[in-house]
């Protein structure tokens, strides 16, 4: 029983390899963890050995790779794990073009930032010069550039859209109320025309009061398309020929406002001491004087074309949309159908199909 348990332990004792040879315990673990670390993570030339014997041999012979001196080798993988050098100068490069890249991403944003600094500088510079030559000129202390001839045509231009703008209201409540007096008597005529197929012993008196109605009807509706493009007419040289002319002489007063402000500012700088500083400022002054007198003298003579040709446009208009109203009214109180037609081919005014100015069905869900 003893002699059985000590060969027991004897055995165990002995280590048996794959191939049947027995070999250091130590040895056996030391090479398959060497093994388990090449395959988990691959060589390294930092930390493996290079061997001079075989698979099995002594550990005389090895050779630390950590002892051998020499320049350090950086080693990079791709994309399937395979090692690979990089070129020289890479890292060097990449660092110079970022730090180029954000230098220039700065230098912009500087520039920008400078560039609406001096812009709102410019601006309230601009606004303290214009309000102080305003509030000035208001309470009488401040002198004003004018230009009398041209001051009074504006002032005319502006009574001129006043009452242009009247008669163009009144146009609009003729229109509504005419139209409204049309469709009454629409309504009216049908009315008319089914009570002389109900009422036999009226039928000749409502028949003939069903026609006058759908004729009048008819030639209103005439009149309201010569009316219609009278009103259009008017809106057109009020709200937009007329609007127009008005806006550049808004530009124009502005402009002759900052030219007064800054010719004040260039004359309370020469009636000041004529040192280095004050002379360097009288010449900036100048140049801007000089910059916003051009300024004024181009839009006051824009103003001046303008007023010109809208004249001469107002005048034309006008003289056909009142002859066009003139003949249209007079022929339908008159009763000429005939005329009332002709005055109407005669300013080529196309009326709309009946029913073209109702929505369709789907607009009306």
């Amino acid at each position: 029983m003893a002699d059985s348990m000590m060969s027991k332990a004897a055995t165990m004792e002995i280590p048996i390899s794959s191939n049947g040879d027995s070999r250091n315990l130590a040895e056996d673990d030391s090479l398959e963890q060497d093994l388990q670390q090449v395959m988990v993570s691959g060589p390294n030339l930092n930390e493996t050995s290079i061997v001079s014997g075989g698979y099995g041999g002594t550990t005389e012979g090895i050779i630390p790779t950590s002892s051998i001196k020499g320049p350090a080798i950086h080693l990079n993988t791709d994309f399937l794990g395979n090692r690979r050098i990089p070129n020289e100068g890479q890292g060097s490069n990449m660092h110079h073009t970022s730090s180029n890249s954000s230098m220039t991403a700065e230098e912009a944003t500087r520039g920008i930032a400078v560039e609406k600094f001096d812009i709102m500088k410019k601006w309230g510079l601009n606004t303290y010069k214009c309000t102080k030559q305003m509030i000035s000129e208001r309470f009488g202390r401040g002198s004003r550039t004018v230009d009398l001839e041209l001051e009074a045509q504006i002032e005319v231009l502006r009574e001129t859209k006043r009452k242009y703008e009247n008669v163009l209201h009144l146009a609009r409540a003729l229109t509504n109320h005419f139209y409204s007096m049309v469709q009454t008597q629409h309504a009216l005529g049908d009315t008319f025309a089914d009570l002389s197929q109900k009422s036999p012993e009226l039928r000749d008196e409502f028949g003939y009061n069903a026609e006058t109605q759908k004729l009048l009807c008819k030639n209103g509706e005439t009149l309201l398309g010569a009316i219609n493009f009278f009103v259009s007419s008017i809106n057109t040289l009020v709200n937009k020929t007329m609007e127009d002319t008005l806006m550049t002489i808004k530009m124009y007063e502005n402009a002759r406002l900052e030219f007064d402000a800054y010719r004040a500012d260039l004359e309370e700088l020469n009636m000041g001491p004529r040192d280095a500083v004050t002379m360097a400022r009288i010449e900036a002054a100048q140049q801007q004087y000089q910059i916003h007198k051009d300024k004024y003298e181009r839009l006051r003579n824009d103003v001046t074309i303008k007023l010109k040709f809208l004249e001469e446009n107002k005048v034309k208009v006008m003289h056909k949309q009142l002859l066009l109203f003139h003949n249209a009214i007079s022929a339908y109180f008159a009763g000429n159908q005939q005329q009332l037609e002709q005055t109407l081919k005669q300013f080529n005014i196309k009326l709309k199909p009946p029913g073209a100015d109702k929505p369709s069905w789907l607009e009306e869900q």
